[in-house]
């Protein structure tokens, strides 16, 4: 690369090093108990009978949202891509509002819908099921975060489904195949990067939610984010919040992989940013 490549590039990796490598180093070293050497913060996440417990609770709320975004963003994603330009930009308009909305405007706004006596609940009352109250449960939690995450499971699907050439369904109904096999057998194959892309993004994103579980969720049913803030601003447990941190960390890493090997996790955040400049109206 010339040198002047590496001019260009300079401050963004100077970034990179100051606010993310350099922290990252940190926690490293105080995860294992700096300046001596032990694996105590380690050992006590798996033997506290809390981190595993916070963390399986984390994942397993990380998993709803995931099948949430995925249910909803795959027919939404299929349909961009059947209708015409005009309807197109609205429909990517819809999807895009959750990142144009301010952070605490969405989840205030959630609480507003979901609090006892609210919206929700009126409606739940109406329909005869009584005291239906998301508030202060996973429920509630998750339903937030899968409208906050739609989008990233819409956009790599949109541009995985966009690229699909409908002669190929058309050709297998030609030869006999029913609409239902036909998408099987050919669409939902050649849809699987886009899937998978979606599936691990919105997986790892919610992992690390911290605004939208701490104002929606209950003290009680705290997420993995809640429990790193507690122990460095409370507890001030810098060693245990590292070694949390960075099983967190790993654990994402992990999936990260996994997904690019199978689906091309890292080209669908390129295909992402791509879509959002393209397709904006």
């Amino acid at each position: 690369m010339p040198r002047s490549n590496w001019v260009l590039l300079a401050p963004a990796l100077a970034l990179v090093a100051g606010v993310l490598l350099l922290p990252l180093v940190q926690s490293l070293f105080r995860s294992f108990g700096a300046p001596d050497f032990t694996l105590a913060n380690y050992e006590a996440l798996f033997t506290d009978g809390v981190t595993m417990t916070v963390l399986g609770r984390t994942a397993g709320t990380a998993a709803m949202v995931t099948v949430v975004t995925f249910l909803l963003g795959y027919p939404y994603a299929y349909l961009m891509t059947r209708v015409g330009p005009r309807f197109r930009g609205v429909l990517l308009v819809i999807v895009l509002v959750p990142f144009w909305t301010s952070v605490m405007a969405r989840n205030f706004s959630w609480i507003v819908l979901l609090q006892r006596g609210g919206p929700v609940q009126n409606l739940f009352d109406a329909l005869g099921a009584d005291d239906v109250v998301f508030y202060g449960t996973v429920v509630g939690v998750t339903v937030a975060m899968s409208q906050v995450l739609l989008p990233f499971m819409v956009l790599p699907l949109y541009s995985t489904l966009g690229s699909i050439d409908r002669k190929l369904l058309l050709a297998a109904q030609g030869l006999g195949s029913s609409p239902l096999a036909a998408f099987w057998k050919v669409y939902w194959p050649l849809s699987r990067s886009g899937v998978v892309s979606g599936l691990i993004l919105v997986f790892t994103l919610s992992l690390g939610f911290y605004v939208t579980p701490a104002l929606l969720g209950s003290p009680q049913q705290s997420l993995i984010a809640q429990l790193l803030a507690q122990r460095t601003t409370q507890l001030l447990d810098f060693g245990g919040a590292s070694a949390l941190g960075l099983l967190v960390l790993v654990v994402t890493l992990v999936l990260v992989v996994w997904a690019n090997r199978i689906g091309g996790t890292i080209s669908a955040i390129g295909v992402v940013a791509t879509s959002k400049t393209k397709d904006t109206p």
